[in-house]
C-alpha cells in the first residue's frame, strides 16, 4: 500500500478524529526534537485524540499510517541534530494572513507536542536558567506564529516593525529548533 498522509487521512470514516497531516507534523517534529525518545505506543493516540483505539477500520491503514508517522519522525531527528531541519514544504508566509494556515497548523501540533513533553524539558532546562531562556524563546516564536493576530498587536504596540519581526521569526525557526534539539540531546546525554 502506497498512500500519502493526505490519502491516510481520508481514509478514515471520522477523520476529524485525528490531527490534520500539518498538526500531526508539528507534534511529530516536537517529539522529534524532544530531550529524551518516547515510545510511539506512548504518543501515537494522541494523533487520534487520546483514544486507545485506532480511528482506522482497515488495519492495513493503521500499518501505513504508522509507518509513515515513524518515517517523520527518524527523518525530523536526524535532520534536527544535523541542523537541516527546515519547514514542511506547504508552511509559508503570507501577505495578508501573516502565516498561512498549514504553518498555524504546524505550529499548533508542536505546542500540543511540547504539552506531552512539557516534564522533560522542564526538568532538563528550567526556567531560571540559560537553556530555559532558550526554550522560552522557540516557544515564544512558536506560539506567535501559531497565534499572529495577538502578536502582531503587541508588536505593534511596541513600535516594532511587526511583519519584518514575523518573517526573521519564521525564517529562524529551523535554525533555533534544531539549536534548541541539538543542545537538549547534548544535556540528556550529560544527564543519563
Amino acid at each position: 500500500m502506497n498512500l500519502t498522509l493526505t490519502e491516510i487521512i481520508a481514509s478514515v470514516e471520522q477523520s476529524e478524529q485525528l490531527l490534520n497531516e500539518e498538526q500531526m507534523q508539528g507534534f511529530i517534529v516536537s517529539l522529534a526534537a524532544s530531550p529524551y525518545l518516547i515510545s510511539p505506543e506512548e504518543w501515537l493516540p494522541y494523533l487520534w485524540g487520546g483514544s486507545e483505539v485506532s480511528p482506522f477500520s482497515e488495519p492495513a491503514y493503521l500499518e501505513a499510517y504508522c509507518q509513515q508517522v515513524v518515517q517523520l519522525w527518524n527523518e525530523s531527528r536526524e535532520a534536527l541534530l544535523a541542523g537541516s531541519w527546515s519547514w514542511p514544504k506547504q508552511c509559508l508566509l503570507d501577505e495578508e494572513e501573516i502565516v498561512n494556515q498549514a504553518t498555524r497548523d504546524f505550529c499548533e501540533g508542536m505546542l500540543q507536542g511540547w504539552q506531552f513533553t512539557k516534564d522533560d524539558w522542564e526538568s532538563l532546562m528550567p526556567s531560571e536558567t540559560e537553556n530555559g531562556a532558550l526554550l522560552g524563546g522557540v516557544l515564544l516564536s512558536m506560539t506567535m506564529l501559531y497565534d499572529p493576530e495577538t502578536a502582531l498587536a503587541t508588536l505593534n504596540e511596541a513600535g516594532a516593525d511587526a511583519m519584518a519581526q514575523f518573517e526573521e521569526i519564521y525564517q529562524a525557526m529551523p535554525m533555533m529548533l534544531s539549536g534548541l534539539s541539538q543542545r537538549a540531546q547534548m544535556l540528556a546525554e550529560s544527564d543519563g
